[in-house]
C-alpha cells in the first residue's frame, strides 16, 4: 500500500510538471526481432536447407539478418496509463482490506444459487436446496462474526489507510478522488449482504447478528475519515 501511495505521489508529481510544455512526448523505440530466425533453423535442422549453400547466399544473408522493429511511445499516455492503474490497484486493495469478508459471502452465495439452478435430483442428492442459513458458512453465527471483521476495519484499518493517504498525498481533492471509489465500493457490499440478509432470513434470525449500521450512518460515517 505504500508501495501503491509513493508511486502514485510521483506520477502525479511527474504530471504536473510535465503538463505545461506544449511539446512532442512521442518517441521512438527501435528494437531488434530475431524470432523469423526459428523458422529456418527448424527448415535447417530438417534438412530443406542449408548454411553452406553459398549460391543462395544473398536470400540467406536476408534470412539470418535480424529485423529492425520500430515503435512509437507516447510518454504523456503511458503515463495516464502507469497513474489510472496503480490507482485502481490501490483502491482494490484498501476495498479488499475492508470488506473482503462481505465479497466472499456474496460469491459464496452467488455460487449457491447457481448450484440451486440446476436439476431437482441434483439438488435432492446434493442437499443444496436448503435454506441458505443451514449452510455452515451463512448460518446466524457466521454472518455475525463476518459483519463485527468488517465493522472492526471500518474502525480500525481504514482510519490507518487515510493516515497513509494524508501522508503522501498532501491535496485533499486528490484524496477525495481517490476515497470516492473506495467509499462506493464499501457501501455497495453493505447494500448487497443487506439485501441478502432482508431476503433470506427472518427477522428472528437477524435480531442475532451484529447490528448493520444504517447506509446513511455508514456513508456518514466513512466522510468523516477524510
Amino acid at each position: 500500500m505504500d508501495a501503491q501511495l509513493f508511486l502514485i505521489k510521483h506520477l502525479l508529481i511527474l504530471r504536473e510538471q510535465i503538463a505545461p510544455f506544449d511539446i512532442e512526448f512521442s518517441v521512438t523505440h527501435k528494437e531488434l526481432d530475431f524470432s523469423h530466425l526459428l523458422e529456418h533453423l527448424r527448415r535447417i535442422l530438417r534438412g530443406q536447407a542449408s548454411i553452406f549453400d553459398w549460391s543462395r547466399s544473398p536470400s540467406l544473408a536476408r534470412t539470418l539478418s535480424p529485423r529492425v522493429l520500430e515503435s512509437q511511445i507516447d510518454a504523456k499516455k503511458e503515463l495516464e496509463k502507469s497513474l489510472k492503474t496503480t490507482c485502481e490497484e490501490f483502491i482494490m486493495s484498501v476495498t479488499k482490506l475492508v470488506v473482503e469478508p462481505l465479497l466472499s459471502f456474496v460469491t459464496k452465495v452467488t455460487a449457491v444459487k447457481v448450484a440451486l439452478s440446476g436439476s431437482q435430483n441434483q439438488k435432492l442428492e446434493s442437499g443444496i436446496a436448503k435454506p441458505l442459513k443451514d449452510h455452515a458458512f451463512a448460518s446466524p453465527e457466521k454472518i455475525a462474526e463476518l459483519l463485527q471483521k468488517v465493522n472492526t476495519a471500518i474502525d480500525e484499518d481504514l482510519p490507518r489507510v487515510l493516515v497513509k493517504m494524508r501522508l503522501y498525498l498532501q491535496n485533499s481533492s486528490t484524496r477525495a478522488i481517490l476515497f470516492k471509489p473506495i467509499k462506493t465500493n464499501i457501501l455497495e457490499a453493505h447494500i448487497q449482504v443487506l439485501s441478502l440478509l432482508k431476503k433470506e432470513y427472518t427477522p428472528e434470525d437477524r435480531q442475532d447478528l451484529v447490528k448493520m449500521v444504517s447506509m446513511q450512518d455508514l456513508e456518514a460515517k466513512l466522510d468523516k475519515l477524510l
